[in-house]
């Protein structure tokens, strides 16, 4: 699998003061290209990289509804969609990304798209990427799921935005190919629902993946430096540990 970060930003000093970018990260795996939480500048970005939405972009998966994570979703969808003349886009979204007030896709543009909800234990085909929804997270009142993408040999495991539950354990696959953690802060923020390095550092001792990567960094993660970061997650947990950087590609 290839993983394309548009951005890195996480939170709202970050993303939205534009010291780093944002827009999600696009998942590539043979003919199948996703997505991944289309946040500000997800569009734009998109041309940094040797796709183009209406001819490669075969689904948008939403994590949660936070703009920070979805503020460009529906321009995504528009453009993916060509207005409604390409047929067959899927998007992946929690229930109140879709629905009531808290929507952030439009009406308008779920009608272009074909729209699957997802929940704790789901699971959805795009492609030839299957994703499975793994547990749900308590990040400030609204759905967040972490997801599994399984392509033919591969196993990525994405943990967006949330508080560290001990629970999470049960759920998460050993031996995965790649985990992405959402790690906003270096330090914990008991008050505050997001992932820190020593909850990366608990999970990946638990779990093994062949791989880690950090991304969503906050003010105080650039102050420590994700490159240095990386190297004190990995001497900790044996496991080979990435800082993702603005429109670069890893390969899984």
């Amino acid at each position: 699998m290839k993983l394309f970060f548009l951005g890195t930003a996480g939170g709202r000093t970050v993303t939205f003061k534009r010291i780093r970018n944002s827009g999600g990260i696009l998942l590539k795996e043979g003919k199948t290209l996703i997505h991944i939480d289309p946040g500000p500048g997800a569009f734009v970005n998109f041309f940094s990289t040797p796709y183009e939405p209406w001819r490669d972009l075969n689904g948008i998966v939403l994590s949660h509804l936070h703009l920070d994570h979805s503020a460009e979703v529906n321009t995504m969808i528009e453009s993916a969609t060509e207005s409604g003349k390409r047929r067959g886009v899927k998007l992946l979204a929690p229930k109140d990304a879709l629905e009531g007030e808290t929507r952030v896709v439009l009406p308008y543009s779920q009608r272009l798209v074909d729209s699957e909800i997802i929940s704790e234990g789901s699971e959805h085909k795009i492609g030839d990427i299957l994703v499975k929804t793994l547990h749900r997270h308590t990040h400030h009142g609204v759905e967040v799921y972490t997801l599994l993408f399984e392509g033919e040999e591969k196993r990525v495991v994405y943990i967006p935005c949330g508080k560290f539950e001990e629970r999470w354990i049960e759920y998460l696959p050993l031996n995965a190919d790649a985990m992405i953690f959402n790690s906003t802060f270096y330090r914990k923020r008991p008050n505050i629902d997001h992932l820190s390095v020593p909850d990366v550092i608990e999970i990946l001792q638990k779990v093994k993946p062949k791989m880690a990567i950090i991304t969503h960094y906050s003010l105080e993660m650039l102050k420590a430096n994700p490159l240095k970061v990386a190297k004190e997650i990995e001497n900790k947990t044996d496991v080979k540990t990435v800082a993702a950087q603005d429109l670069k590609l890893v390969e899984v």
